[in-house]
Parts: C-alpha cells; sequence; structure tokens
C-alpha cells in the first residue's frame, strides 16, 4: 500500500510581506534535497478570480503558468526553487470558490439546500486540496494560505484546512506559522508579543501550529526561543529563526537548513527521507555573492519603482548572471525619464539594455528611444513582449522610415501598424483570462543568433499578449535588416526579431523569464549577459 499524501500548510501572522512564499518554497527546496517529490500551491483570499486584471501596483507581476493560469508571483517561486510544474490547480482564490458555488447552486447541484460558506464553500476549498493531490505523485503537498491571521477574508480558508487536517488525520498534516518578531531599537530588544497574539488568533480557529517561523532581522537567542514556545504552546525545537538574507533569496533555504526546519517537518510526518546534500545549492549561492565579473544591466520600464513588478526577470538576470560568475548590476529606469532627458544621460554607461513586458502607452516612446540608442551604439539590446513590440516600431521608424509606425494598442489610427491586435481578439469584451496565454511551440531557424543560443529548431515558450508582429510588414522589415528567427509553429506568428550585425539584438514576444532556472538559466538571458560582458 502507497503511503499517504502529507500536507503541509504554511500560514502568516502579524503584517503581510513576511515571506511566507520564500518559506513554503525554501522547504521545498530542502525536502526535495531530502529525496522527496514536493508539489506547492498558494490560497489566495481576495476576490478575483486571479491576478491576471489586477494592477502591478496591488499585486506585482502576474507568473504565467504553462498551462495559461494567471497567477500570484509566489508560484514563480515554486517554480525556481523546486522542480514541481504548477498547473491552474495550484492557484485557488475567493473569487474562484465563490464564482464555482454560485455556478453549482444556479444549477441546482445543491438540490435546494440553503448554500451557506460551511459547508459549502469550504467544502470547495477542500476539494481543491484533493483534486491536486490526485493530480500528482507527490510525496508532500505544501500549501501557503495568503493574507495575514484575523483577515475576515481569510478565514474560511483556514476553517477549511481545520476541517481537512481532521478528516485526512493530524498524523499527515503539519501546520507551519509564519510570524514576526520585531526590533525595537530605543529598548534593544526582540518582541515576542506579536507572535503570541497571532497564534492565539490562530488557536481560536481550532488550528494549533507545529512550527513557528519567526521573520527576524537579528538572531533568535534561547530565552525568546523558550518564551514563544512557551506562550504558544509548541516545542521548543519548533520555533525556528527566519534571519533576513542579507545578499540573495537563494540564501533562504540555507538559512532555514539552521534551524532543521526540513528535519523538523519530516519528523512531525514520519517522512522516510535523506539528510540534504545543499552542496550544489551553496555553490550557485556562491557564485551570485562572490562573482568574479560585473556588469550593468539598465531595465527601462513603466513600474520601475515597484521590485515585485518585473520579479521574474530580475531572478533570470541572477541566473544567468552566476552562470557566467557575474553580478548583474540592475540599473532600474523610467522609460519617461528617457523622453524627458535623453536617452544617452541615462544609458551611457550601462552594458546592456533590457525591455520588459507591459502594457499601456505610458512610457513607450521612452522605450524607444531605449532600443534605438542599443541598436546604434551596439549596446546588447533584449527585449521581452512589449520589448520586442517596442524593437520592431523603433526599426520601423528609423530604419525603414514609416515615420508614423506604431502599436494599434497605442495609436488606433496609424498610418503603419506594425504591431496589431491579434486576429482572435477582434472583438473580444472580457479582459480576464482572453489573452494569448500559456506555452506554446516555435520554430527557430537555423543560422540564426537564436538559433545559436537555443541549439534546437523547436521551442516551447510561455505567452501573455493581446497584440502582434502584423504579418503585411514582415518582407518590408526583413528586406531593410530585421530578421524573424522564430515563428509560432501552428500560426506562423512572430515570435523572434533580431538584427544579424549587431552584437546582440533580440526580441522575444514571449516570456523567458518564466522558465528560467537557479541552475539553469534560460538561453536568451544567458546570451544577453555574456554580450553584456563582452560589451563591458
Amino acid at each position: 500500500m502507497a503511503n499517504p499524501t502529507k500536507y503541509i500548510f504554511v500560514t502568516g501572522g502579524v503584517v503581510s510581506s513576511l515571506g511566507k512564499g520564500l518559506v513554503a518554497a525554501s522547504l521545498g527546496t530542502l525536502l526535495e534535497h531530502r529525496g522527496l517529490d514536493v508539489l506547492i500551491q498558494k490560497f489566495d483570499p481576495y476576490l478575483n478570480v486571479d491576478p491576471g486584471t489586477m494592477s502591478p501596483y496591488q499585486h506585482g507581476e502576474v507568473y504565467v503558468l504553462a498551462d495559461g493560469a494567471e497567477t500570484d508571483l509566489d508560484l514563480g517561486h515554486y517554480e525556481r526553487f523546486t522542480n514541481c510544474e504548477c498547473s491552474k490547480l495550484n492557484n485557488l482564490t475567493s473569487g474562484q470558490v465563490f464564482e464555482n458555488v454560485i455556478r453549482n447552486e444556479r444549477q441546482g447541484k445543491y438540490l435546494g439546500k440553503t448554500v451557506q460558506f460551511i459547508p459549502h464553500c469550504t467544502d470547495e476549498i477542500k476539494d481543491r486540496i484533493r483534486k491536486v493531490t490526485l493530480s500528482s505523485d507527490s510525496d508532500v503537498i505544501i500549501t501557503e494560505i495568503g493574507g495575514t491571521t484575523g483577515d475576515i477574508e481569510g478565514h474560511l480558508f483556514l476553517e477549511a484546512l481545520r476541517q481537512f487536517a481532521l478528516e485526512v488525520g493530524k498524523d499527515n498534516v503539519c501546520f507551519v506559522h509564519v510570524t514576526l518578531l520585531p526590533y525595537i531599537a530605543a529598548a534593544g530588544e526582540i518582541k515576542t508579543k506579536p507572535t503570541q497574539q497571532s497564534v492565539a488568533k490562530l488557536r481560536e480557529i481550532g488550528i494549533i501550529p507545529d512550527i513557528i517561523v519567526c521573520r527576524t532581522e537579528h538572531d533568535l537567542d534561547e530565552d525568546n526561543r523558550a518564551k514563544i514556545a512557551m506562550f504558544c504552546n509548541v516545542e521548543q525545537k519548533n520555533v525556528v529563526a527566519f534571519r533576513d538574507c542579507a545578499h540573495t533569496i537563494y540564501e533562504c533555504p540555507l538559512d532555514l537548513r539552521r534551524d532543521k526546519l526540513d528535519r523538523l517537518v519530516a519528523d512531525k510526518l514520519d517522512l522516510n527521507s535523506e539528510t540534504p546534500d545543499l552542496e550544489e545549492w551553496r555553490n550557485f549561492v556562491d557564485r551570485v555573492v562572490n562573482p568574479t565579473f560585473e556588469v550593468n544591466v539598465a531595465v527601462v520600464g513603466k513600474y520601475i519603482e515597484l521590485q515585485d513588478a518585473y520579479k521574474s526577470i530580475y531572478e533570470s538576470l541572477t541566473h544567468a548572471g552566476a552562470a557566467h560568475d557575474t553580478k548583474v548590476n540592475i540599473v532600474k529606469i523610467d522609460a519617461e525619464k528617457i523622453v524627458e532627458d535623453g536617452a544617452g544621460l541615462h544609458l551611457k554607461d550601462v552594458h546592456g539594455i533590457l525591455i520588459p513586458g507591459g502594457f499601456g502607452d505610458r512610457g513607450t516612446e521612452g522605450k524607444i528611444l531605449s532600443a534605438k540608442f542599443a541598436r546604434e551604439n551596439d549596446v546588447p539590446y533584449f527585449g521581452i513582449c512589449l520589448g520586442m513590440q517596442i524593437a520592431t516600431i523603433e526599426f520601423a521608424r528609423n530604419v525603414c522610415q514609416l515615420d508614423d509606425a506604431n502599436s494599434t494598442e497605442f495609436n488606433k489610427q496609424t498610418a503603419h501598424p506594425v504591431i496589431s491586435l491579434q486576429e482572435e481578439q477582434q472583438g473580444v469584451k472580457d479582459m480576464g483570462a482572453t489573452m494569448r496565454l500559456g506555452a506554446s511551440e516555435s520554430t527557430v531557424y537555423p543560422n540564426t543568433k537564436a538559433f545559436e543560443l537555443y541549439q534546437s529548431e523547436l521551442i516551447t515558450e510561455r505567452h501573455r499578449h493581446r497584440y502582434e508582429f502584423n504579418p503585411d510588414y514582415k518582407a518590408q522589415i526583413e528586406a531593410a535588416g530585421l530578421v524573424i528567427s522564430s515563428v509560432s509553429a501552428k500560426e506562423g506568428l512572430v515570435e523572434i526579431v533580431e538584427i544579424t550585425d549587431h552584437p546582440f539584438y533580440i526580441g522575444a514576444q514571449f516570456h523567458p523569464e518564466f522558465q528560467s532556472r537557479p541552475n539553469a538559466p534560460h538561453p536568451l538571458f544567458s546570451g544577453f549577459i555574456a554580450a553584456s560582458l563582452k560589451n563591458k
């Protein structure tokens, strides 16, 4: 008889943004290195069906899965830190829960019963855990619960977990609660009271945490560890410090290993596993923290002040830098400043220029000037999604002499719509989950820079866009020197453009950042950093 699936539920208290996602991802890393098969999922209490329609100012980046699901950015951490492949089943929101319950009610599936939060909504949440369990052969499923314990919108999820733990047996469930240990500088003390109050809130719901992970700027001494253990009714060894990592988030698994978080979980769940061999992970972290070389890469965007807006891109640059033993200094530049001050002022000291994806016309002219600066000054250029479209518009305007060239997203009356709305997007009214989303295959043409980097004629990449290269301009633009080096295998849509006689000038319509991993950087990012190093 196969061993039962084990469940780890990661909750958070005191404040948001404590790093629950990093705890879940890091724990997944440690358990995988113990030889276990791990799958991670995220439950988000907000009412949006998914984050696809949310502003980056509200939610950071939208992370797209291979099956096209638009999800929370924490799923990016899960896929980067572990070998798990997430699907739409791995991200559940209150919006999805209520949408499904109302649909069932309208279809008469509740057989005339009064529809209530309990049991109908909680049953929906528990059913998602069961579906994820059946969809994989994982030894362990880690579920992170978004929000903060005590928030009204998260109560249903916690109640569902309380019920689920009883149904599958408490020996098969481990609750990990992440809290804040604030340091009061005036008193020179770490305060444990917020942690005590947070655990008390959790216990009111009927959940007693098995392990408490304390986010702290300072080390956790034994006196405070003992105090938390006593007031929160856990064993002292199960109070774990999660210290601020000075250099990179990839230090987090190593930090949590110091207090043996993985062993505590393995013991609680009676998991037969090995002591983790983290040498390869340590080597990667060492290359990130102590590199031999360094380059300056400009990221020119419209949400540049938000760290999480381009999260996967920043991480992909880190992966590629580590592969080349190089520190990547990311120079964040507001695209609107390029228009105000000129590209030369902001870009003269960088070794590579990257323009990420985005929507709307704000900042586009600054991005176009940045692409022109890169093309004319032989600075390596990497355009992603909108960045590929920007490269096309700039080339059409300044090389093909199509002065009014633009995207119909920004100017519906442009005389030369070199970027236009996809045919299947015509007439689409709903904004949620209606773009070209998820993984699809593309053909890469031989004798191109793209083929040199991929070393393959067939690639699979993830997409998230509504607009595309207008095929009416293909011949004219290619004749002028912007080469189309990849098209989608099924529809023939333009996927990659490049300039042959440039050190590195590539635009990709897809999002390669969603497939980069710590010890397996994406080939386009790797090639971009190599070219930037050479440019330096």
